[in-house]
């Protein structure tokens, strides 16, 4: 497996994203097939990992740690911290400050089975976060060893400024696709000229452009079923965009998904983390690394890519709805009872 450079941490040139083993995608593995999955990417050269307190409420950090226990040293592990209290971080300082920040880390560390954590992350920066504020907390966590460096997600140009400038931000983790390209405009090209790597989430938009998914029948807690993006009728307007892709496919004799990874992998600075829950999808989506486009079909994509307009979006508050849905669904199901 190539490797490739997030900050200092060496990892491979494709990442595990982990929550779909405990949430978010649908039915679920087993816990038992779910550490078999991850200890099978390992296996294929797979040495990156990432998961959050959040996912799961505690539940996926458990899993990580146990399924990466047997190599922990042969891996890099990258978990985030929410802004929002969990059970169990009830502060009156509140989650985000020096102390609430230190007790989300211990109950990582504790979950993940290990005594540091390679990748720290901020979770979806928040607008009321003081980056530079927790810059500073993050180096004294890297200057006692806790973790060896840290990142955030989803930050805008102006908080990853003001968090740099305080403690070098080794990654930042945003959603990035063919189907996503908004951190094009600034955060990217910032992260490729101070050697911040870019992890990059959803790298094949939920499934999408792997060309698997050609209607919208998404059941349980899989959030595709309130982002508008897997509309029904989004995601047949959509499809000119795996034509596009298949062609590049059925040239380089791989598969979409193959060609969407190796799309979003041109840039050398950025580590996609594609969801693999089965042993045909981790073959799959790790032999990616071995397809490469050309700076010549890179630029042909990208100047099709512009004569397409992308239908539906992927935005937090589609998200928060999947709760509310479940929420009354539950009341109605009890009502009935």
């Amino acid at each position: 497996m190539k490797t490739r450079k997030l900050g200092s941490l060496e990892v491979s040139a494709i990442g595990l994203g982990c929550m779909g083993f405990t949430h978010g995608y649908g039915t679920c593995p087993s816990e038992e097939k779910s550490v078999r999955l991850i200890r099978k990417a390992y296996e294929e050269g797979c040495t990156f990992f990432d998961t959050a307190e959040i996912y799961s409420c505690y539940k996926n950090e458990e899993l990580v740690g146990k399924a990466l226990r047997p190599f922990r040293d042969k891996v890099v592990i990258s978990t985030k911290f929410t802004p929002a209290t969990l059970p169990g971080q009830e502060r009156a300082e509140g989650k985000l400050s020096r102390a609430g920040i230190r007790q989300a880390v211990e109950g990582s560390l504790r979950r993940l089975q290990t005594d540091y954590i390679d990748l720290y992350m901020e979770h979806r920066v928040p607008k009321e976060s003081d980056p530079a504020e927790v810059a500073y907390w993050m180096g004294e966590l890297i200057r006692e060893g806790k973790i060896r460096a840290w990142g955030q997600s989803e930050p805008t140009l102006e908080q990853l400024k003001a968090a740099h400038a305080v403690t070098p931000v080794a990654a930042v983790q945003s959603e990035y696709s063919i189907m996503e390209r908004k951190w094009e405009a600034d955060v990217i090209p910032f992260c490729r000229k101070n050697g911040i790597g870019f992890v990059a989430y959803s790298p094949m938009a939920g499934g999408f452009l792997s060309g698997k998914y050609r209607h919208a029948a998404f059941e349980g807690d899989d959030v595709r079923r309130v982002i508008t993006r897997y509309t029904e009728e989004n995601m047949q307007a959509n499809a000119v965009l795996l034509d596009l892709i298949n062609r590049y496919a059925e040239a380089k004799h791989c598969t979409a998904a193959q060609v969407s990874l190796a799309w979003v992998m041109h840039s050398a600075h950025v580590v996609p983390i594609p969801g693999m829950r089965t042993d045909t999808r981790i073959l799959e989506n790790l032999g990616a690394a071995e397809v490469m486009l050309t700076d010549a079909e890179y630029a042909a994509m990208n100047e099709a890519l512009a004569h397409i307009t992308i239908h539906g979006n992927r935005t937090d508050e589609d998200i928060a709805k999947l709760g509310t849905i479940e929420g009354n669904q539950q009341k109605v199901a009890k009502a009935e009872r």
